[in-house]
């Protein structure tokens, strides 16, 4: 194994004899050469750079969701004046050259000069300047989903060329904007006849979403449709070029016009899916003075998943937020209600919104004024308000709706009052399965289980320390992965005998955890978790760690390894950022192929090096190391044929004969290099 060697620091810089006190401090202080730090070094991002910079602060990334989030930025501006009344059909066309535009015939965007900035036109203004717009005040727009400012401007900053006309007062105005900034100034193109609104055409950059930075047909079209189930009372024209069509799922031409609005859009969702109550429960509230509409579709399916879609603004919130709160509380306190009128009150007393939710398929959608979301991709509504707002809308139509029909609403609350018995009779089974393997465990921050009991797609994370377990339980899927953290290095069972081997506490806290036992004790069809994962640091302390640990289940359970239950994370050792790219590197050599396979020779590519999982936020944990679709891992596998020499190997680097090791180390001290360690 190389050596590391850390060179002594410059005597120049730490040196205390007379003459020579000073350090590197004083040099920078002294705004010299020596790495002086002074108001030059400052920059000021101007205009819509910071977006360009940091595109993720904005859209939330540069993968295929943020991409089509421009999108949504543009069509959501063009349905706010559809909403408020001043446009009643919106057009999207998708062009074979990767080109993209919404129009609108709403009032059009204000060309006339701006009052703060005479030299621009409103028009430029807004589509160069974060927030600027008309949705800060209540009286241009009532309820709108764009009220950062931003939106348009994001899209304009993170498109290679984005073009814009406004018909408005019988005259044409256009304007180009390549990445961002303006390409000449206004430009009156000329009267037009029986035309008003706005037209946005624009590309996404690849210098920022890099070469394949197309818009996905399939996706824009669902979320076109979506906003003309949103709101009834526009129609959407949709236009693709037919070279962009691959399959049978988006057409070339088609009108979306839904009167119904979220009742149809549910009815085509769960089509086919059969219905506990047989009917939809849909309603709408009207406008009023304190704020806007809310608009439901629920219905209570018996043999397909339970899913919330909800919108505010016609701005989808997949991770819900305030409104949908609103609705569980309504929706439930409604059984309840309904269980304490028919006498059934004590059948129902153990149910909860878990219980109630549990065979909905819910669509629902609400306009706020000023609603506030959390970051500015707007997944999470987070205006408290909402909640009651939603509470009230549906608590009483709910009531009405199920004492339209005793008989299937009785049949929807056996139903729930099922879900709940189900619900109880699990965690009961789960208590007891998980009881003996989790009683004694008594280690910084515990084993945080997973909720699933079948092991079976269960995983357990063994990571190293507090740190690293805080960073994997924010990151990890708590239905299907658990996380035990373990303190610094274990025990290494090939050199300590059985009075160290039993009386070791962390050892014995990990084989409770498993529940499965050691040696001929060893049961695998106890086993609690179908894959048992060691996730340590990328360097050499973690792969001591991950030495001792493998070397654990080699000798304790080999049966663990021969059933194919035991794998090795392969955490990234470095991040390189460049131009809106992120790509991540598990070791030296592989950050020197990413160099030279994605960076041009002269790019200044940003690198940073993790010190260790505790190092790194959740969200790079997850993206890098424990989400199952974007991770690697590693099997720990012994061939059969090659087992007298594993045992060998593993006798001889781990036991208890230090000569043994010391003989391997010299005959491999020729391929060994020593490196400056990089702290």
């Amino acid at each position: 194994m190389a050596k590391a060697v850390k060179k002594p620091p410059s005597r120049d810089l730490f040196d205390l004899r007379p003459g020579r006190a000073k350090t590197a401090r004083g040099a920078r202080a002294s705004g010299g050469a020596e790495g002086g730090y002074t108001a030059r070094d400052i920059e000021v991002l101007e205009g819509l750079e910071p977006v360009r910079r940091r595109p993720g602060m904005y859209i939330g990334g540069t993968d295929e969701k943020a991409l089509h989030h421009l999108f949504a930025e543009v069509i959501d501006n063009a349905m706010d004046e559809a909403i408020e009344g001043h446009a009643d059909f919106i057009k999207v066309e998708m062009e074979a050259d990767g080109f993209i535009s919404v129009t609108d015939n709403g009032r059009g965007i204000p060309v006339d000069p701006h009052p703060k900035f005479k030299s621009k036109s409103a028009l430029e203004v807004i589509m160069t300047t974060l927030h600027a717009g008309g949705k800060f005040g209540s009286d241009v727009y009532g309820t709108s989903g764009g009220l950062h400012g931003v939106g348009v401007s994001v899209a304009n900053a993170l498109s290679e060329r984005l073009e814009v006309e406004v018909a408005r007062g019988g005259q044409l105005y256009g304007q180009t904007y390549v990445r961002g900034k303006p390409k000449g100034g206004l430009q009156n193109l000329g009267k037009v006849a029986n035309r008003r609104g706005t037209k946005v055409r624009f590309k996404p950059d690849p210098e920022i979403f890099g070469a394949k930075a197309t818009f996905n047909p399939q996706r824009v079209f669902k979320m076109t449709r979506a906003k003309a189930y949103l709101f009834g009372g526009v129609e959407i024209r949709w236009h693709c070029d037919p070279r962009l069509i691959d399959g049978d799922d988006v057409p070339e031409e088609a009108n979306f016009h839904f009167e119904k609005g979220l009742e149809d859009y549910l009815k085509v969702t769960i089509n086919g899916s059969t219905l506990v109550h047989p009917d939809i429960f849909a309603g709408k509230t009207e406008k009023t003075s304190g704020h806007g509409t809310v608009e439901w579709a629920i219905g209570f399916v018996a043999d397909a998943d339970p899913f919330v879609s909800s919108y505010c603004n016609t701005i989808p919130t997949p991770d819900g937020g305030t409104h949908e709160s609103g609705l569980r509380s309504a929706l439930t306190k409604g059984i309840k209600d309904h269980a304490e009128r028919t006498n059934q009150g004590k059948r129902a007393a153990a149910v909860t919104s878990d219980d109630v939710m549990a065979g909905a398929a819910c669509m629902l959608s609400v306009f706020i004024r000023e609603p506030e979301f959390q970051g500015q991709t707007k997944d999470r509504l987070a205006t408290n308000e909402a909640t009651r707002i939603v509470e009230n809308a549906i608590k009483d139509p709910f009531d009405h709706w199920l004492a339209a029909n005793q008989t299937h609403a009785s049949r929807l609350l056996d139903y729930v009052i099922e879900r709940a018995d189900e619900r109880i009779r699990r965690r009961q089974e789960k208590e007891i399965s998980r009881k003996s393997a989790v009683r004694k465990l008594r280690l910084p921050g515990k084993l945080a289980d997973c909720t699933m009991t079948a092991a079976d797609g269960a995983e357990l994370f063994i990571v190293e320390g507090d740190s690293a377990g805080g960073s994997a339980k924010q990151a990890r899927d708590r239905a299907s992965q658990a996380v035990l953290p373990l303190r610094g290095k274990i025990l290494n069972v090939a050199s300590a005998g059985r009075d160290k081997l039993a009386q070791n506490q962390q050892l014995a806290d990990l084989v409770q955890a498993l529940g499965c036992g050691t040696g001929s004790q060893f049961r695998e069809q106890d086993l609690r978790y179908g894959r048992v994962i060691v996730m340590t640091d990328a360097d050499v302390d973690g792969a001591h760690i991950a030495s001792l640990l493998i070397t654990f289940f080699y000798r304790q359970m080999p049966k663990l390894i021969d059933n194919g239950h035991l794998y090795l994370a392969v955490p990234p050792l470095y991040r390189l950022s460049h131009g809106g790219k992120n790509f991540y590197a598990r070791d030296d050599k592989h950050k020197d192929e990413i160099m030279k396979r994605e960076f041009h020779a002269n790019a200044k590519v940003e690198i940073g090096r993790f010190k260790g999982l505790g190092e790194m936020m959740a969200a790079q944990l997850k993206e890098t190391t424990m989400d199952p679709r974007k991770r690697t891992l590693l099997q720990v596998k012994v061939l059969e044929k090659d087992r007298k020499d594993t045992d060998r190997s593993v006798e001889r680097l781990m036991g208890n004969k230090p000569e043994a090791r010391f003989e391997f180390i010299q005959e491999r001290a020729e391929f060994a290099k020593d490196e400056l360690l990089d702290v």
